[in-house]
């Protein structure tokens, strides 16, 4: 809980002399100012002894310092509780003003620009909003709703509401717009409760349109999960008094609420990491924490799949009945992250259900309009794929493959039905039957792996593959090799499906080998990746393919769905990308047309989010070591997916950097010190991203690159960069949407490659580059493989520079 710094020390005074004297105080400020102003206007700004009233008096803004801070900030609280004024918006978050004098100042220009004034009469936070006519004047009102809006007097051009800081309002939205940019509108934490600035933890809707909220720490990693929203409340988030309301269309996924104003309540994310809801006193003059999540140490999965979290019990982790670790000695050793297994595999047929009570209802159902339990249920028996359900409400929540995110609850009646070939009636088998059942399901398995025909794959209706550490290749020669759960099919059904390797159905070829076409039975179709005889790659690169790609889960790396080992021959079979690669349009003069800005932008992200997976929410840190756009696929939405692994090496959880002597890659994308002395990390990567990123905006290749005395792209982007004319870079064919400024993209491409890998940011800050708008980037220093080298600093242009006027803290590469 975040207060205005009182004046008198409380531990002197008594609690009833300390609330008489401010009340004076409070009464004393408003009379210096009359009741306060109403309206910011051109030409009549804010002072710092000065408060803006909303119209019933509801709500204020003013200067104000949080807890023992000296620093001042501008923010909105709640007018009527002078008490124990809980600070809900703050405007300079990242740029405080040390002192105040009669220059500090908050006013709106003419054309809606925002403007603070430190005690220098220096701007520290501006806000750009102009309407485009000089003729229209703007003005700033404070709504009763807490909701601070720039008008032009017909309608609202900036609004507080868009820019959430660490409380949730009622009317305000925490929402994912799906435009060029998907802008995100999310609570942050104040650092701590004498800091505002941006701390760790947040909170929002996920990007990939789930129907529930989630917490994150540095704005990737999940740690808490409200459960899905089922239309009258989430089923691990207990709120009161409050509507909520939920949208999800073409423009836009969102969650709102309202509540009875005679209760008072706000959520507010703690600088701790704690969505706690609050509800005001009138009894006690205070607010109160009427909710507090996450409660316990339950992270979000944090037992992984189909894993039960429970606070009361040590291990917090269980297995559901009926089900076992993935792997035992990771569940011995407390590493949950591959969850459990069932014991008995499920099949199309069966068609027993268990009321699960007392359990939370698992992650990202999928959610059908239904009139009936009966029908619910009948809906999940009509999916050979679908695990659980739920119904309530007239709302039927499906879930398929595994369950996430299940959490012990105190509510009897909550929870899900789990399909059973027959209900068990114990979760335990004696150990001889346990090994009869292991054996012959054993037996049954190897059966079928030996016979699987790939015509008959069904794409559809595939589960994800099973992530067990122990899926590596581990004898001596290629025949006695096994890759377990991964699905095997017969040499003889792949040459049918590709037409017995037709040149017709060659799609390409790289370093492992040919890659063809396979066209199923059902139709749809698959990517064949053959071994070349003559290929310098061989099992290293066929053990990563197989034991990285099958456990990695993520909508922007390519899926890997079954193998080949027969006799010589080593196959990967891949889900079937129809725009096949990147490179395929972006440096083909006839295609490049078909990369709008609209895709380009949309494909940057991805890979942004597909490193970032690598980099940080995989088991281990992987270094793919071979980015570039012929190793980014596109779907046929043009939807991009990393693939490639053959290259890829895993970090453990406290390595930075790793050596080899074996440099392996592609010129023109590898860092520098992994081309020169073998050293490769997540930065080797960034760089690599970077290169890629220039491409992308440019349309040209790295290498080969001749303009002027500049023998790369990153050369002529630095030229150009260093002469203020780095919109030149951009593929003029382009038609670029008015509200977007490109330049903050090269910025941050120009950030990746630069030479030493401590200047270059993480992908986690790349994200961050991308998300906020308001973050200001440090001045690159020159790229690598550019005259200048590493002598002297490489910063040819002004320090301090950014591609906005906003004031914000800086994120340095680590």
């Amino acid at each position: 809980m975040q207060l205005f710094k009182k004046m008198v020390p409380a531990t002197k005074l008594g609690s009833f002399q300390l609330r008489m004297i401010l009340t004076f105080l409070y009464i004393f400020s408003n009379l210096k100012v009359g009741a306060g102003l109403d309206i910011l206007s051109p030409g009549r700004p804010l002072y710092s002894n000065e408060t803006l009233i909303s119209k019933r008096s509801k709500c204020a803004l003013g200067f104000f310092s949080p807890g023992n801070s000296t620093n001042i900030y501008v923010g909105i609280w709640y007018n009527t509780f002078i008490y124990d004024r809980q600070i809900l918006w703050v405007a300079n978050r990242e740029a405080p003003i040390r002192s105040v004098s009669d220059n500090s100042r908050l006013e709106v220009s003419e054309d809606g620009t925002l403007i603070l004034f430190n005690d220098l009469n220096e701007k520290i936070w501006v806000v750009n909003n102009s309407v485009g006519s000089s003729s229209v004047s703007t003005t700033g009102l404070l709504l009763d709703d807490a909701n601070f809006v720039i008008s032009d007097g017909m309608s609202r051009i900036w609004q507080s509401f868009d820019y959430p800081t660490h409380t949730w309002l009622p009317g305000m939205k925490l929402a994912n717009y799906r435009t060029l940019t998907e802008k995100r509108l999310f609570l942050t934490s104040w650092k701590n409760p004498d800091d505002p600035a941006s701390g760790n933890f947040s909170l929002g809707i996920e990007p990939n349109e789930r129907n529930e909220l989630f917490m994150w720490t540095n704005i990737t990693k999940k740690i808490w999960g409200s459960g899905p929203w089922n239309g009258q409340h989430f089923s691990s988030f207990p709120t009161n008094f409050i509507q909520f309301n939920f949208i999800m269309d073409s423009q836009e996924t969102s969650f709102k609420y309202y509540l009875d104003e005679s209760i008072p309540s706000i959520f507010v994310l703690s600088h701790d990491g704690k969505i706690n809801e609050l509800v005001w006193s009138e009894r006690a003059d205070d607010w109160n924490t009427f909710s507090s999540q996450p409660v316990g140490d339950c992270g979000f999965a944090l037992c992984g799949p189909n894993g039960l979290c429970s606070t009361n019990s040590t291990p917090p982790c269980q297995c559901l009945d009926g089900f076992k670790p993935n792997n035992r000695e990771d569940w011995r050793l407390a590493y949950w992250y591959f969850g459990c297994t069932r014991i008995k595999p499920l099949q199309c047929h069966d068609i027993g259900f268990r009321h699960m009570v007392g359990i939370s209802m698992p992650a990202n159902p999928e959610t059908l309009n239904l009139n009936s339990t009966y029908a619910c249920q009948l809906a999940c028996l009509g999916n050979c794929s679908c695990t659980a359900y739920s119904f309530s409400n007239g709302s039927c929540s499906l879930w398929t493959g595994d369950l996430l995110d299940m959490r012990s609850s105190g509510n009897s009646q909550a929870g899900f039905y789990l399909r059973f070939s027959k209900i068990p009636s114990s979760g335990v088998l004696k150990k001889k039957k346990r090994r009869i059942f292991r054996a012959k399901n054993r037996k049954k398995k190897e059966a079928e792996e030996a016979n699987e025909n790939i015509l008959f794959l069904d794409l559809e209706t595939s589960t994800k593959q099973n992530t067990d550490s122990k899926s590596t290749i581990a004898n001596s020669t290629m025949e006695e090799k096994k890759i377990f759960n991964l699905p095997r099919f017969s040499f003889s059904s792949i040459s049918a499906a590709t037409n017995n390797f037709s040149p017709a159905n060659k799609l390409g070829e790289g370093g492992f080998g040919p890659v063809f076409k396979g066209n199923l039975l059902g139709g749809h179709s698959v990517a064949v990746k053959r071994l070349s005889k003559r290929s310098g790659q061989g099992l290293e690169e066929l053990r990563n393919e197989t034991v990285l790609i099958a456990k990695l889960q993520h909508r922007n790396l390519v899926r890997i769905l079954g193998c080949c080992i027969e006799e010589d021959e080593k196959i990967l079979i891949y889900e079937y990308m129809s725009n096949k690669s990147l490179d395929h349009f972006l440096f083909d003069p006839s295609k490049q047309d078909l990369l709008d800005w609209r895709i380009r932008v949309q494909i940057i992200e991805g890979i942004t989010q597909g490193l970032l997976y690598l980099h940080l929410h995989s088991r281990l840190r992987i270094v793919h070591r071979d980015l570039k756009a012929s190793n980014i696929l596109l779907d046929d939405k043009m939807n991009p997916k990393i693939s490639d692994f053959g290259m890829a090496r895993i970090f453990g959880g406290d390595e930075l950097q790793a050596n080899t002597n074996r440099i392996v890659g592609t010129y023109g994308y590898m860092s520098p010190e992994y081309a020169m002395e073998g050293l490769f990390s997540i930065k080797s990567d960034v760089f690599a991203f970077g290169v890629l990123l220039l491409e992308i905006l440019s349309g040209r290749k790295n290498t080969g690159f001749r303009h002027s005395d500049c023998l790369s792209l990153l050369g002529y982007a630095w030229e150009l960069w260093k002469a203020d004319r780095v919109l030149e870079l951009v593929d003029s064919n382009l038609e670029i949407p008015y509200s977007f400024v490109p330049v903050r993209l090269i910025h941050v491409g120009l950030l990746c490659v630069q030479e030493s890998p401590e200047d270059r940011p993480t992908m986690s800050d790349v994200l961050a580059m991308f998300s906020n708008e308001h973050i200001q980037l440090v001045s690159p220093r020159r790229p690598a493989f550019t005259s200048g080298g590493s002598s002297g600093t490489g910063i040819d242009k002004a320090d301090n520079v950014s591609v906005n006027n906003l004031t914000a803290s800086v994120i340095k590469g680590r």
